[in-house]
């Protein structure tokens, strides 16, 4: 990605949701530029004045199209001051959205034709684009598009003691900033919810014995964070600082059931099939069970 950057080739990160796009795209932006609010959120009503430049309507009628009257967007400040331009979600937009950026990828120039002129990127300009490549409401980058953007895609942790770390590692920063005490047994409870998660992902236990339907959501480590903060929360403020399944389980099934009849089905076959069979997670399933 830093390589990337350091050419005039633009870079899109790609991965599923939860992967950490957004939070590597806003240090990588802040890093290099000191500066990473130049982004721009793109959403299925994203329209092409919201990527290029757009109008102040009262100048526009008052005195004609104008330098005045024009509205740049982050995108054309990033090219005017030749820094870090963020696009965020970058498959939301519809295709032909997206390919207004060709020109300036390729160029490094935008035309503005009701001036009769065009807008040349400064030396720095680039772009971080972030997308996901499985979610609803995604749609294709063109082949034009995509060859002019280096690809790294962001995967899950592949390994549970990578996965653990992380979690803990970033549990650890949050409840610092949030005044949350964090009990001795943090980290034999995180191993079991990112074991619930793992295998709910994969569709298999661990030892691939079991074959397990996997829920709609993407189970990401980031929910795992989330989840681990909420019960965190939970045992600070209602439970006497006690961590246990009982206050992590409202979080878990927010996290698995996003559908609330497929995923339901999902959860429930789970912990019949799997989790009951287990000693050590006899307060999940009671707790989930409960929860559900």
């Amino acid at each position: 990605a830093v390589a990337t950057l350091a050419t005039d080739r633009a870079l899109l990160l790609l991965g599923v949701p939860g992967t950490a796009k957004s939070w590597v795209s806003e240090h990588l932006a802040g890093a290099i530029m000191g500066n990473s609010t130049l982004i721009v959120q793109c959403t299925a009503g994203t329209d092409e004045n919201q990527i290029r430049y757009g109008w102040n309507y009262a100048q526009l009628l008052a005195k004609g199209p104008s330098q005045e009257a024009l509205v740049p967007t982050p995108l054309y400040r990033a090219m005017q001051e030749g820094k870090l331009c963020r696009l965020e979600e970058l498959t939301r937009m519809g295709s032909d959205v997206q390919d207004t950026l060709i020109t300036v990828l390729s160029e490094k120039m935008m035309p503005v034709p009701e001036l009769n002129t065009s807008i040349y990127a400064q030396r720095g300009f680039n772009i971080i684009a972030t997308a996901n490549n499985r979610d609803k409401g995604v749609n294709e980058l063109s082949s034009a598009l995509k060859r002019r953007f280096n690809v790294v895609v962001l995967p899950l942790p592949g390994d549970m003691a990578e996965e653990v770390s992380i979690v803990s590692r970033r549990v650890g920063e949050m409840a610092g900033g949030l005044d949350l005490p964090v009990p001795k047994n943090v980290g034999e409870e995180i191993a079991r919810v990112l074991t619930i998660f793992r295998e709910l992902r994969s569709g298999a236990t661990a030892d691939g014995k079991v074959t397990l339907k996997t829920p709609s959501g993407s189970l990401s480590t980031a929910e795992a964070i989330a989840t681990v903060i909420s019960g965190l929360s939970q045992a600070a403020w209602f439970d006497d600082g006690k961590f246990h399944a009982e206050g992590l389980a409202p979080s878990l099934v927010g996290a698995i059931v996003k559908d609330p009849v497929q995923d339901k089905v999902v959860l429930e076959e789970y912990l019949e099939t799997v989790l009951k069979k287990r000693s050590d997670y006899a307060g999940y399933y009671a707790a989930l069970n409960a929860a559900i």
